[in-house]
């Protein structure tokens, strides 16, 4: 379940914007941890946040039941992505897909989050953080066609972005 940081339930998309600012914030941890509910995921030089996750479809997945989950996560991103780029200007699109073929030819650690952002998502719409070496990425994605459908945050260090 998404909470904010006083452990209420995120539901809006104000709520969402502070779990976000509040993960710019966050100091990274050394090694990995986990926030116990899956809302979030830290490790050295990365944080990656459900912001909103849909049902599972194990049972059904018919168009009738994924489109309209689909399109209540596309609807949460573009407002998400609306109000960053009031904020930080236009974002920039990074391709998640080259992350992926590395990790699959073993050419080398893939860092994180990218590693596991490459595993759900094609790409994401990235905004480097004025003021600082951090990046705030945002992304919708889904690990298997049975799972839920997730909007994800991904806070990172400037160093693992493509220039």
């Amino acid at each position: 379940m998404e909470t904010n940081s006083d452990g209420t339930p995120a539901t809006t998309t104000a709520d969402r914007l502070a779990r976000i600012d509040s993960a710019l914030t966050l100091p990274f941890p050394a090694g990995q941890e986990s926030e116990d509910g899956g809302g979030r995921s830290s490790g050295p030089g990365h944080h990656l946040l459900i912001l909103r996750a849909s049902q599972d479809f194990w049972d059904d997945r018919s168009p009738e039941l994924v489109e309209p989950a689909e399109q209540e996560i596309e609807d949460e991103f573009s407002r998400l992505a609306t109000a960053l780029s009031e904020r930080w200007g236009e974002p920039e699109t990074v391709d998640l897909w080259p992350f992926l073929e590395r990790d699959d030819a073993g050419a080398g650690t893939v860092p994180e989050p990218m590693g596991q952002l490459c595993n759900l998502a094609g790409s994401m719409q990235v905004w480097r953080v004025p003021g600082g070496t951090r990046w705030l990425g945002l992304a919708v994605g889904q690990a298997d066609p049975e799972f839920p459908i997730w909007l994800l945050a991904a806070v990172g260090e400037t160093a693992v972005l493509p220039e």
